[in-house]
Protein backbone atom coordinates (compact mmCIF):
# COMPACT_ATOMS: atom_id res chain seq x y z
CA UNK A 1 0.00 0.00 0.00
CA UNK A 2 2.63 2.31 0.92
CA UNK A 3 4.25 1.70 -2.62
CA UNK A 4 0.92 2.50 -4.27
CA UNK A 5 0.66 5.43 -2.29
CA UNK A 6 3.66 6.75 -4.10
CA UNK A 7 3.22 6.41 -6.93
CA UNK A 8 -0.09 7.91 -7.05
CA UNK A 9 1.23 10.84 -5.70
CA UNK A 10 3.63 10.87 -8.67
CA UNK A 11 0.90 10.37 -11.04
CA UNK A 12 -0.87 13.26 -8.99
CA UNK A 13 2.02 16.06 -8.53
CA UNK A 14 3.74 14.95 -12.19
CA UNK A 15 -0.25 15.35 -13.52
CA UNK A 16 -0.76 19.03 -11.72
CA UNK A 17 2.49 19.99 -13.11
CA UNK A 18 2.14 19.06 -16.41
CA UNK A 19 -1.32 19.25 -17.38
CA UNK A 20 -1.25 15.64 -19.58
CA UNK A 21 -0.56 11.98 -18.31
CA UNK A 22 2.54 10.44 -16.71
CA UNK A 23 4.33 8.06 -18.44
CA UNK A 24 5.72 4.63 -16.62
CA UNK A 25 8.91 5.57 -17.22
CA UNK A 26 8.71 8.81 -16.03
CA UNK A 27 7.02 7.64 -12.73
CA UNK A 28 10.01 4.76 -12.67
CA UNK A 29 12.90 8.04 -13.16
CA UNK A 30 11.45 10.07 -10.25
CA UNK A 31 10.94 7.26 -7.73
CA UNK A 32 14.19 5.61 -8.27
CA UNK A 33 12.43 2.21 -9.03
CA UNK A 34 12.12 -0.74 -11.82
CA UNK A 35 10.55 0.27 -14.68
CA UNK A 36 8.71 -3.34 -14.38
CA UNK A 37 7.44 -3.18 -10.74
CA UNK A 38 6.10 0.75 -11.37
CA UNK A 39 4.21 -1.03 -14.53
CA UNK A 40 2.62 -3.84 -11.73
CA UNK A 41 1.80 -1.52 -9.42
CA UNK A 42 0.00 0.95 -11.83
CA UNK A 43 -2.06 -2.19 -13.14
CA UNK A 44 -3.05 -2.85 -10.01
CA UNK A 45 -3.83 0.55 -9.27
CA UNK A 46 -5.87 1.00 -12.45
CA UNK A 47 -8.11 -2.02 -11.37
CA UNK A 48 -8.98 -1.10 -8.41
CA UNK A 49 -10.06 2.43 -10.62
CA UNK A 50 -7.89 4.65 -8.25
CA UNK A 51 -5.98 5.70 -11.82
CA UNK A 52 -6.97 5.54 -15.32
CA UNK A 53 -4.57 4.59 -18.41
CA UNK A 54 -5.39 6.64 -21.35
CA UNK A 55 -4.87 5.67 -25.17
CA UNK A 56 -1.48 7.66 -25.03
CA UNK A 57 -0.35 5.33 -22.46
CA UNK A 58 0.04 7.48 -19.52
CA UNK A 59 -1.83 7.39 -16.73
CA UNK A 60 -4.07 9.69 -14.52
CA UNK A 61 -5.45 10.04 -11.65
CA UNK A 62 -9.43 8.42 -11.41
CA UNK A 63 -12.46 9.88 -9.89
CA UNK A 64 -12.63 7.11 -7.66
CA UNK A 65 -9.65 8.00 -6.38
CA UNK A 66 -10.84 11.60 -5.46
CA UNK A 67 -13.64 9.71 -3.38
CA UNK A 68 -11.90 7.83 -1.94
CA UNK A 69 -9.29 10.71 -0.81
CA UNK A 70 -12.61 12.77 0.21
CA UNK A 71 -13.74 10.01 2.66
CA UNK A 72 -10.45 9.86 3.92
CA UNK A 73 -10.04 13.41 4.90
CA UNK A 74 -13.17 13.41 6.29
CA UNK A 75 -12.62 10.60 8.70
CA UNK A 76 -9.16 12.29 9.47
CA UNK A 77 -11.10 15.63 9.91
CA UNK A 78 -13.08 14.16 12.71
CA UNK A 79 -10.31 11.51 14.47
CA UNK A 80 -6.92 13.64 13.84
CA UNK A 81 -9.09 16.95 14.53
CA UNK A 82 -10.14 15.35 17.96
CA UNK A 83 -6.89 14.98 19.19
CA UNK A 84 -5.74 18.76 17.97
CA UNK A 85 -8.99 20.52 19.63
CA UNK A 86 -8.03 17.98 22.99
CA UNK A 87 -4.25 19.49 22.74
CA UNK A 88 -5.25 23.06 22.11
CA UNK A 89 -7.96 22.84 24.74
CA UNK A 90 -5.48 21.85 27.42
CA UNK A 91 -3.51 24.26 26.53
CA UNK A 92 -5.84 27.54 26.24
CA UNK A 93 -8.14 25.89 28.79
CA UNK A 94 -11.07 27.25 26.83
CA UNK A 95 -13.36 25.16 24.75
CA UNK A 96 -12.39 24.10 21.19
CA UNK A 97 -14.84 22.75 18.54
CA UNK A 98 -14.41 22.42 14.79
CA UNK A 99 -17.35 23.58 12.51
CA UNK A 100 -18.05 22.71 9.06
CA UNK A 101 -20.41 24.60 6.28
CA UNK A 102 -23.90 23.27 5.71
CA UNK A 103 -25.88 25.42 3.44
CA UNK A 104 -25.98 29.10 5.11
CA UNK A 105 -25.43 27.32 8.34
CA UNK A 106 -22.48 25.67 9.88
CA UNK A 107 -22.54 22.80 11.79
CA UNK A 108 -20.10 21.11 14.51
CA UNK A 109 -18.37 18.24 14.14
CA UNK A 110 -16.00 17.57 16.28
CA UNK A 111 -15.33 19.50 20.39
CA UNK A 112 -13.00 19.37 23.20
CA UNK A 113 -14.36 21.25 26.08
CA UNK A 114 -12.65 21.59 29.38
CA UNK A 115 -14.49 21.00 33.08
CA UNK A 116 -13.42 25.16 33.48
CA UNK A 117 -15.53 26.12 30.26
CA UNK A 118 -18.57 25.02 32.20
CA UNK A 119 -20.32 24.53 29.02
CA UNK A 120 -23.65 22.49 29.32
CA UNK A 121 -24.43 20.11 26.62
CA UNK A 122 -22.70 19.50 23.21
CA UNK A 123 -22.63 21.62 20.42
CA UNK A 124 -21.66 18.37 17.91
CA UNK A 125 -24.65 18.10 15.61
CA UNK A 126 -26.20 21.55 16.04
CA UNK A 127 -26.06 23.77 13.29
CA UNK A 128 -25.78 27.83 13.70
CA UNK A 129 -26.61 30.63 11.08
CA UNK A 130 -22.87 30.84 9.20
CA UNK A 131 -23.64 34.94 9.16
CA UNK A 132 -23.25 35.14 13.23
CA UNK A 133 -21.52 31.39 14.10
CA UNK A 134 -17.77 31.06 15.51
CA UNK A 135 -17.08 29.71 12.29
CA UNK A 136 -18.84 31.18 10.01
CA UNK A 137 -16.42 33.46 8.92
CA UNK A 138 -13.11 30.59 8.97
CA UNK A 139 -15.71 27.97 6.66
CA UNK A 140 -15.97 30.70 4.14
CA UNK A 141 -11.95 32.17 4.24
CA UNK A 142 -11.31 31.22 0.24
CA UNK A 143 -14.77 31.59 -0.88
CA UNK A 144 -14.94 35.09 -2.99
CA UNK A 145 -17.72 37.65 -2.81
CA UNK A 146 -20.02 35.96 -5.31
CA UNK A 147 -19.92 32.91 -3.78
CA UNK A 148 -20.40 34.43 0.02
CA UNK A 149 -23.47 36.08 -1.75
CA UNK A 150 -24.58 33.01 -3.36
CA UNK A 151 -24.38 31.10 0.20
CA UNK A 152 -26.14 34.15 2.08
CA UNK A 153 -28.62 34.56 -0.84
CA UNK A 154 -31.64 33.73 1.00
CA UNK A 155 -30.76 34.47 4.68
CA UNK A 156 -32.73 36.18 7.14
CA UNK A 157 -29.89 39.00 8.90
CA UNK A 158 -31.10 38.40 12.51
CA UNK A 159 -29.11 37.30 15.25
CA UNK A 160 -29.72 37.38 19.08
CA UNK A 161 -26.22 39.10 19.84
CA UNK A 162 -26.01 42.39 19.77
CA UNK A 163 -23.07 42.60 16.96
CA UNK A 164 -23.87 40.26 13.95
CA UNK A 165 -23.70 41.49 10.90
CA UNK A 166 -26.85 42.92 9.59
CA UNK A 167 -26.13 42.65 5.50
CA UNK A 168 -24.16 40.14 3.67
CA UNK A 169 -22.26 43.13 2.90
CA UNK A 170 -20.98 44.16 6.32
CA UNK A 171 -20.01 40.10 6.96
CA UNK A 172 -17.72 40.68 3.72
CA UNK A 173 -15.80 43.67 5.62
CA UNK A 174 -15.53 41.51 8.41
CA UNK A 175 -14.55 39.10 6.37
CA UNK A 176 -11.91 40.92 4.56
CA UNK A 177 -11.01 42.33 8.04
CA UNK A 178 -10.19 38.88 9.21
CA UNK A 179 -8.03 37.78 6.25
CA UNK A 180 -5.89 40.45 6.43
CA UNK A 181 -5.30 39.80 10.52
CA UNK A 182 -5.01 36.24 10.13
CA UNK A 183 -8.01 34.69 11.87
CA UNK A 184 -11.45 36.14 12.91
CA UNK A 185 -12.55 37.28 15.82
CA UNK A 186 -16.58 37.12 16.65
CA UNK A 187 -17.37 39.14 19.33
CA UNK A 188 -20.63 38.97 20.95
CA UNK A 189 -22.20 38.26 17.20
CA UNK A 190 -24.39 35.16 18.12
CA UNK A 191 -25.49 35.86 21.64
CA UNK A 192 -24.44 38.61 24.32
CA UNK A 193 -21.46 37.78 25.78
CA UNK A 194 -19.69 34.82 23.61
CA UNK A 195 -16.53 35.28 22.35
CA UNK A 196 -14.43 33.50 19.64
CA UNK A 197 -11.35 33.36 17.01
CA UNK A 198 -11.44 31.57 14.32
CA UNK A 199 -8.90 29.93 11.46
CA UNK A 200 -9.71 28.10 8.15
CA UNK A 201 -8.55 24.17 7.98
CA UNK A 202 -7.48 23.06 4.35
CA UNK A 203 -7.74 19.92 3.10
CA UNK A 204 -5.59 17.99 -0.34
CA UNK A 205 -7.49 19.86 -2.88
CA UNK A 206 -6.14 23.60 -1.66
CA UNK A 207 -9.59 24.37 -0.26
CA UNK A 208 -11.04 25.32 2.97
CA UNK A 209 -13.58 22.30 4.55
CA UNK A 210 -13.72 23.32 8.25
CA UNK A 211 -13.21 25.94 10.66
CA UNK A 212 -11.49 25.62 13.88
CA UNK A 213 -12.47 27.95 16.58
CA UNK A 214 -11.70 28.78 20.52
CA UNK A 215 -14.71 29.82 22.24
CA UNK A 216 -15.36 31.57 25.52
CA UNK A 217 -16.81 34.33 27.78
CA UNK A 218 -15.49 37.92 26.18
CA UNK A 219 -14.52 38.87 29.22
CA UNK A 220 -12.01 36.10 29.41
CA UNK A 221 -10.72 35.77 26.01
CA UNK A 222 -10.90 39.39 24.35
CA UNK A 223 -7.81 40.34 26.74
CA UNK A 224 -6.17 37.36 24.69
CA UNK A 225 -7.15 37.56 21.58
CA UNK A 226 -3.82 37.76 19.98
CA UNK A 227 -2.39 34.94 21.61
CA UNK A 228 -5.54 32.48 21.29
CA UNK A 229 -5.32 33.85 17.61
CA UNK A 230 -1.78 32.65 17.36
CA UNK A 231 -2.71 29.35 18.75
CA UNK A 232 -6.02 29.21 17.20
CA UNK A 233 -3.68 29.31 13.74
CA UNK A 234 -1.11 27.20 14.44
CA UNK A 235 -3.57 24.36 15.68
CA UNK A 236 -5.43 25.04 12.24
CA UNK A 237 -2.00 24.55 10.43
CA UNK A 238 -1.68 21.43 12.04
CA UNK A 239 -4.48 19.92 10.86
CA UNK A 240 -4.17 20.90 7.79
CA UNK A 241 -0.90 19.75 6.50
CA UNK A 242 -2.30 15.80 8.20
CA UNK A 243 -5.16 16.32 5.58
CA UNK A 244 -2.43 16.90 2.69
CA UNK A 245 -3.00 20.92 2.44
CA UNK A 246 0.94 21.76 2.04
CA UNK A 247 1.21 19.96 -0.96
CA UNK A 248 -1.71 21.74 -2.87
CA UNK A 249 -0.63 24.85 -1.35
CA UNK A 250 3.35 24.62 -2.46
CA UNK A 251 4.37 25.23 0.83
Amino acid sequence: MGRGMDVVSCVAEMSATSGQGVSVQTIARALQRDRSQVSRTLAALAEERLVSRGPDGRYRLAWAWYASAEQLVERRLRSDGLSILDELSADVGEACFLGVLEGDATVTIVESVPPAARLIGSWVGRAYPAFCSDAGQAVLWDASDEEVRGVFSRTSFRSAGPNAAASVDEFLVRLKESRARGYAIVAEEAEPGLYSVSAPVWDFRGEVIAGLQIVGERRRLESRSEALGAACVHAAERLSAMLGAGEARGE
